[in-house]
C-alpha cells in the first residue's frame, strides 16, 4: 500500500461556528490533492509571505519563490497541554492524539502530509517539495485559526511506549497524521439519512518507513472516538477507486461505498473516486444524562 490515504488531500471546508440548520449552506474554500498537486507542478500560486530582502519579497508577491510560514506565524496558533498529551485510543502499540498546537510539532505534521501525497518531477524535485510543504503548512494554520475545536481537528499518531519516546524529540515521534472535519455538503448529505452534518476524514498519510504497521488502524479508530465525542451520527470519507489497499482498510474499519464519481471524470485524466460512508450509534440526550 503506496499511502494511507482519504482523498482528496485537505478537502474538508472549514467547519462553521454555529448550526448549519441555524444558517444557510455557504460555500466554502477547500484544497484538494489535485490542487496541491497541481500546485506542486506550477509554483505560481503561492501566497505566503517571505522575508529576506525586498528581491526576496518581491518575488514571493508574484508567486515565484516558496517560503515557508514564519516562527511568528506558526506560533500564534495557541493550544493546551491536554491537546497535546491525551490519546483517543492505543492500538498496536501506537497512539494517536489531537496535534499540539506548537510550531515544531505542526511543521512535523506537514512533513508526514506532503511526503505522503508529493508528487515527483523531473527536475528540481527538492524545490518543489519544499514549496508543496509550505502550502499544506499555510493550510493547517489557516484551520487551525479559523475553525472551532469542535468542528476540526489534526490527529497524530506516534508510538505509545514512553521510553521510545524519550529517544526523540517529541515532534520527531510523529508519523501518522489525519484531518477531521464536521461538514455538510450537499453531495454526501443526500446519501445520509436524518442529519445535516457529518464527520469527514481526510488526508490520511503515514510516514514509508511506518507503513503496514497498523498505523492507519489507529487512526481510523481514533477518529471514530472523536466523532462519537462530537456527537455525529456518520463519518464520511473518499478514496480512489483503484487503490485496493486503502479500500481494503476502510472496509475493515466499518466503511461501505455508497456512490462513486461519474465515470467522465477519467476523460479530463483525474482518478475516479468512491464515497464510503460509516454508521455511528444514534446519540440518546436521554440515555446520555443518565
Amino acid at each position: 500500500m503506496a499511502a494511507l490515504r482519504a482523498s482528496p488531500f485537505l478537502s474538508q471546508s472549514l467547519p462553521s461556528s454555529s448550526s448549519t440548520s441555524q444558517s444557510p449552506r455557504r460555500s466554502r474554500g477547500r484544497i484538494t490533492a489535485t490542487a496541491l498537486s497541481r500546485t506542486s507542478r506550477n509554483p505560481l500560486s503561492l501566497k505566503t509571505g517571505c522575508h529576506g530582502g525586498t528581491k526576496k519579497t518581491l518575488l514571493a508577491r508574484r508567486g515565484r519563490l516558496p517560503c515557508m510560514p514564519t516562527k511568528e506565524e506558526v506560533g500564534a496558533v495557541g493550544g493546551t497541554e491536554d491537546e497535546e498529551e491525551r490519546y483517543l485510543t492505543r492500538t498496536a502499540g501506537w497512539g494517536v492524539r489531537r496535534m499540539g498546537r506548537v510550531g515544531e510539532e505542526m511543521r512535523r505534521v506537514a512533513l508526514v502530509q506532503a511526503e505522503a501525497f508529493h508528487v515527483p518531477v523531473a527536475l528540481f524535485n527538492d524545490f518543489f517539495f519544499d514549496f508543496f510543504k509550505a502550502e499544506v503548512l499555510s493550510a493547517l494554520i489557516y484551520k487551525l485559526r479559523n475553525s472551532p475545536p469542535d468542528r476540526y481537528a489534526c490527529l497524530v499518531a506516534e508510538e505509545a511506549d514512553a521510553a521510545t519516546q524519550l529517544l526523540q524529540a517529541p515532534f520527531e515521534n510523529i508519523i501518522g497524521v489525519v484531518d477531521c472535519t464536521v461538514q455538510d455538503e450537499g453531495d454526501i448529505l443526500n446519501n445520509l439519512q436524518g442529519v445535516q452534518e457529518y464527520f469527514y476524514v481526510s488526508g490520511i498519510a503515514v510516514l514509508p518507513s511506518f507503513r503496514r504497521r497498523k498505523v492507519g488502524t489507529a487512526l481510523l479508530k481514533a477518529c471514530e472516538v472523536l466523532a462519537l465525542e462530537w456527537k455525529q451520527s456518520f463519518m464520511a470519507l473518499r478514496a480512489y477507486e483503484d487503490d485496493s489497499s486503502a479500500r481494503g482498510l476502510y472496509s475493515k474499519a466499518g466503511y461501505r461505498v455508497v456512490s462513486r464519481d461519474p465515470g467522465w471524470v477519467t476523460w479530463v485524466g483525474r482518478r475516479r473516486r468512491v464515497l464510503m460512508i460509516k454508521d455511528l450509534p444514534i446519540h440518546d440526550p436521554q440515555v446520555e444524562q443518565q
